[in-house]
């Protein structure tokens, strides 16, 4: 039997050799420790399986995406069976790997407490000292069932039922058994460092219908120290968090009373939004973009063209009665767009068209998913649509690029691009989603913009490139999309006049290049840690008196700088010095003026920043100067 390895190797074993064995015989010991499994033919298979036929064998290490998800996978079965020890009457439900870590989910009459968490990890360390084998288990449904119904385990036999094979797959370390397609690492030795991370509700299956369970959430890594950089990234990460830093710096709130996944902006978090919106206006009309506005709410008619009702109703909130006709909030500000562009014939000689609005849009989403400003239901998405003619399409893309490129770094994310391709529940023939998906590709490849393939990412209507930020812990967020549609043109029939005098049809690029209002703005926070750079900061400069004989030269100095278009507040409290500088620290305000008798005798201010410390005695007149200067170039 012949067996091709990943470096192109071939070697011959007899049949029935177990993979491990094989790799064993073929790379040194230290090599062998971090593989965890192994593919064969590209299947994912466990290094325990025997060889049969001739084959292709890579083996998969917790280097790979695949290893890691294998790796924490298997570290959630140890918790599971650490659960199952110290809880037994607790039944499982769940527990996949999710990015950088896994979860399992519980139903148990109590809630977990700390103290049980470190109860169960202890628990889990001891398992893993065991050096349990995962055995794979191939069984009929019906002897599963048995299994389960015997252990009371409701929430597999409810999965078991869903599963439409005769065979399903089983796993068991020591006396612990889980429904599971595997794969998973050789043993629980295996697995070298874990922590347990914290507790949260999560409703069975991620329906609000169903029974609230405890998911436990844990982390694991190959190393200890690589656990060790993790959780103090994870530590930096809780200081960033934009909820907290939301309320410390009362930016906005989200009003249980008026329902979650809505976002209240406050003053300063409006200041924030408004700024970024005034920058994105001019810089959009300087490319050509002409502002619209379009309503909030539409009919049935114009969402059964656009296919909203066909692909998308899932996410579209009920509809409201007017006059007997079915009104939606709108989902997507695309069909006003299109509406607007066919209000009259358009002759080619006025395209490309690029229409863009900041237009709020309303989409459902789970509770459970729901999350600060980055995951809501009702947004503001700095939406564009451009309609062109088929040879101009390579150009508005790549004009499109050099717009994100430039509102990026203007913000200082570094970023990577995807390439979202056909998902299953989309319109239209192979044909134009080949053509947008091509389109796409020579953009990026154009731009020599490095990317990945994102399989069945893409929207109902067409193909897209996302673009992720990363932020300054170097996480992903969703940032700018455009998507190439040869679709919603032929359902609105959407054409212009071409140089013959026939209509043709226009191509549509959609795209954002913030994303939304409320997930950007979330995600900078978390980026700048609350500390704004000063052109955003909603205070840019804070003037502070000693005593209140100081109260109306400051307030000459505070007319001064709002006089000059600068965002200035005052605190004249009858308060200490240090205490008012302490609390301008808190809010993160970029300057500081402080005014006592010297300053007035000097015509001065006395200008603390929040990188340095040391007083600057500058002219009213020159810490302008230095400031809008600073704006301007809007330093980050």
């Amino acid at each position: 039997m012949k067996i091709k390895l990943s470096d192109e190797k071939q070697i011959e074993c007899v049949a029935g050799t177990i993979i491990k064995d094989l790799i064993d015989h073929q790379l040194t010991k230290n090599n062998l420790q971090e593989i965890i499994a192994a593919k064969l033919d590209g299947d994912l298979v466990d290094l325990s399986r025997p060889l049969f036929t001739n084959t292709s064998l890579e083996p998969v290490t917790f280097d790979s995406a695949e290893g890691k998800k294998i790796y924490r996978h298997s570290t959630s079965h140890v918790m599971a069976q650490a659960v199952k020890d110290l809880f037994p009457a607790a039944k499982i439900a769940i527990g996949p790997a999710i990015e950088d870590g896994f979860y399992y989910d519980f139903d148990l009459d109590r809630p977990f407490t700390p103290q049980d968490l470190e109860r169960i990890e202890e628990r889990m360390k001891e398992i893993i000292q065991q050096d349990l084998p995962f055995q794979r288990l191939e069984l009929s449904k019906e002897q599963a069932q048995k299994i389960f119904q015997e252990r009371r385990e409701d929430y597999k036999l409810e999965l078991l039922k869903d599963i439409e094979e005769d065979t399903v797959s089983l796993y068991q370390q020591g006396n612990f058994i889980d429904l599971c397609r595997g794969p998973h690492v050789l043993s629980s030795g295996k697995l070298r460092a874990i922590k347990l991370l914290n507790v949260a509700g999560a409703y069975w299956r991620g329906d609000e219908k169903n029974k609230m369970l405890q998911r436990i959430y844990g982390t694991a890594f190959a190393t200890p120290e690589a656990l060790t950089e993790y959780l103090k990234r994870l530590e930096e990460a809780k200081e960033r968090d934009h909820r907290a830093l939301g309320r410390q710096l009362d930016l906005f709130s989200v009003q249980e009373e008026i329902g979650p996944g809505l976002i209240h902006w406050h003053p300063k978090g409006a200041i924030i939004r408004m700024t970024i919106e005034e920058f994105w206006k001019k810089e959009h009309l300087k490319r050509g973009y002409q502002l619209v506005y379009t309503p909030h709410i539409a009919s049935r008619k114009i969402y059964e063209i656009s296919g909203h009702l066909e692909t998308y109703q899932e996410y579209m909130y009920s509809p409201m009665d007017i006059d007997g006709v079915p009104y939606w909030v709108k989902p997507m500000n695309c069909p006003g767009h299109i509406k607007i562009y066919q209000t009259k014939l358009r002759s080619y000689r006025e395209l490309p068209i690029r229409y863009a609005e900041l237009g709020t849009v309303y989409r459902y989403e789970r509770s459970g998913v729901l999350h600060g400003m980055l995951r809501v239901r009702g947004f503001t998405q700095d939406d564009s649509h451009i309609f062109c003619h088929p040879e101009q399409l390579p150009a508005e893309i790549l004009q499109v690029l050099d717009l994100v490129d430039f509102m990026m770094s203007t913000f200082g994310f570094d970023y990577h691009a995807y390439l979202a391709t056909r998902p299953e529940k989309s319109i239209g023939g192979e044909e134009a989603w080949a053509k947008a998906t091509t389109a796409l590709r020579e953009a990026l490849s154009k731009r020599e913009i490095d990317y990945k393939i994102d399989p069945g990412g893409g929207v109902f209507y067409g193909p897209k490139i996302d673009i992720k930020l990363l932020d300054a812990l170097g996480r992903e967020w969703q940032g700018p999309t455009i998507q190439v549609d040869f679709n919603l043109p032929e359902r609105f029939d959407i054409n212009y006049v071409g140089p013959d005098g026939n209509r043709h049809r226009v191509v549509m690029i959609h795209r954002t290049v913030l994303g939304s209002m409320e997930r950007f703005i979330g995600t900078l926070i978390e980026h700048y840690a609350g500390v704004f750079p000063l052109w955003l900061a909603p205070v840019q400069v804070l003037v502070l008196t000693i005593t209140e004989r100081h109260i109306e030269y400051g307030e000459r100095v505070l007319q001064d700088l709002r006089n000059n278009d600068i965002r200035a507040e005052a605190d004249f409290r009858n308060e200490l010095i240090g205490y008012k500088i302490r609390e301008g620290q808190l809010a993160k305000t970029p300057y500081m003026a402080v005014i006592g008798d010297r300053e007035i005798a000097n015509g001065t201010v006395s200008v603390r920043t929040r990188k340095k410390k040391e007083l600057t005695t500058l002219r009213v007149e020159d810490l302008i100067s230095k400031m809008k200067k600073e704006i301007a170039d809007k330093i980050i």
